[in-house]
């Protein structure tokens, strides 16, 4: 059985997402996908819109994806090892950076082929998120709550 592992944020779950999971989901057995937790996104610098357990169950409930787990650090190689997948799933912004090229020797040391994947074109979570904060007064207070202003 060949396994796949692909992590994200997938906040603001969008079509490219979609595209992504579906995708690598063509071209292995079981799809295990990392939804990073919140510590993790504002680790980055970030935060994100909807919580965790909302994201992790709507990963989950998609068709393609056999099963999603926490992610709690970036360390992709130790996740595929522990999980024993073979292939990881990446954008394609990633690809032929020096760091990316590093990676995909030492990945390569442990049989594991990274496969990058087309961003979809016009749409990401933070065009959606920069949307909403211009046509419907979307902000995110210090409670980490999202608020739309639908008056």
């Amino acid at each position: 059985m060949l396994i796949g592992y692909t992590a994200g944020v997938y906040d603001l779950f969008h079509v490219g997402h979609l595209n992504l999971l579906k995708n690598a989901k063509g071209l292995c057995d079981k799809l295990i996908v990392g939804v990073t937790v919140d510590d993790l996104v504002e680790y980055k610098g970030k935060r994100a819109m909807i919580p965790f357990a909302d994201r992790i169950e709507i990963v989950r409930s998609i068709k393609y994806v056999d099963a999603a787990v926490p992610q709690y650090d970036m360390d992709k190689l130790a996740a595929c090892k522990k999980l024993g997948a073979k292939i990881l799933f990446v954008g394609d912004d990633w690809y032929g950076t020096e760091k990316w090229r590093d990676y995909e020797a030492e990945f390569a040391k442990h049989e594991i082929k990274i496969i990058y994947f087309p961003y979809t074109q016009g749409v990401s979570s933070t065009k959606i998120a920069q949307a909403l904060k211009a046509v419907r007064g979307w902000t995110l207070d210090n409670n980490n709550k999202s608020h739309l202003n639908l008056n």
